[in-house]
């Protein structure tokens, strides 16, 4: 539903809207496509409608049927999924990080001991995809900090 006022206020519905009202409409809308609650004919329907509504009771009548707490971006659930999600991306980052760096290893000590040659070449590769996994677990933590102080004073 459209605020325009306090929270919880409902706004007349005889109000006219602007632009910013319909784009956040249509953004409410792509996410319940995202989350399966909308079908691709019935999101494109009703985004048309958001852009040529003139109300709020026009834009709040396209959302009336939809979960609005489910797929709103403010949803506490959501956003810990979110950060879930990222931490687990970042945990099979670094899981294949080290199997490949394990199987590098193995590869050069089998090649150092039949050929004598005992420069360690995995040491390149293995720094560069580590700045990646550094790269990829520093935003993660932060932001996994972040919501825990938000969510915590909250």
């Amino acid at each position: 539903m459209l605020t325009n006022g306090p929270p919880g206020a409902t706004p007349d519905p005889a109000m006219r809207i602007g632009d910013p009202e319909r784009e956040r409409t249509a953004a409410r809308l792509g996410q319940a496509l995202a989350q399966g609650y909308l079908s691709m004919e019935e999101y494109e329907t009703r985004v048309g409608r958001a852009f040529e509504a003139q109300t709020a009771g026009a834009l709040n009548h396209l959302v009336d049927d939809l979960p609005v707490a489910r797929i709103s971006r403010q949803d506490p659930s959501r956003r810990a999924a979110l950060r879930a999600a990222a931490r687990r991306g970042v945990r099979i980052h670094l899981g294949v990080y080290l199997a490949v760096s394990a199987l590098m290893i193995g590869i050069w000590l089998a090649t150092a001991v039949s050929v004598g040659e005992w420069y360690f070449w995995p040491i390149w590769p293995m720094l560069g995809w580590g700045i990646g996994v550094v790269s990829h677990a520093i935003p993660v933590g932060a932001c996994a900090g972040k919501g825990r102080r938000t969510t915590g004073g909250s």
